[in-house]
């Protein structure tokens, strides 16, 4: 018969290791509430982009179709690029708040994320194609 040289944990231990998983159960939550963010952003800029690119070349063929309108469809794609922008930045901020504050709740060593990277990527991109949209009309 072997004897068994592992050690029990303590109650405290686990405990201890329960709360260290719950946190980075935490931030993973958060991480993958931000990269909804993401994907809610880049729907909307394409798809504001989309109606912006297909109208504005309706537009070209028969000039007088969208000029009665209130808002034209060109308008409505610019809105919808800025909506696509205006969440990502809301997520981001949303992002590193719930963050500072889980790190102030819980000192084990913060975890490493490249999600708040890829999401200021995509708003920059999205900047860029909204500053695009705005200067060719």
């Amino acid at each position: 018969m072997a004897t068994d040289n592992t050690t029990q944990k303590s109650s405290n231990d686990l405990a201890e290791d329960r709360t260290n998983l719950a946190y980075e159960r935490t931030a993973l939550a958060n991480d993958r509430t931000l990269m909804a963010w993401v994907r809610t952003a880049t729907s909307l800029t394409s798809f504001g982009f989309t109606i912006y690119k297909f109208f504005s070349d309706v537009v070209k063929m028969d000039s007088g179709l969208a000029t009665h309108k209130l808002v034209k469809p060109v308008d409505v794609g610019i809105i919808l690029i800025s909506f696509g922008i205006l969440g990502l930045f809301f997520g981001l901020i949303q992002y590193h708040r719930d963050m500072k504050r889980l790190r102030g709740s819980y000192t084990i060593a913060p975890l490493k994320s490249f999600t708040p990277v890829l999401a200021s990527l995509m708003l920059l991109f999205s900047l860029v194609l909204l500053i695009v949209t705005v200067l060719r009309m």
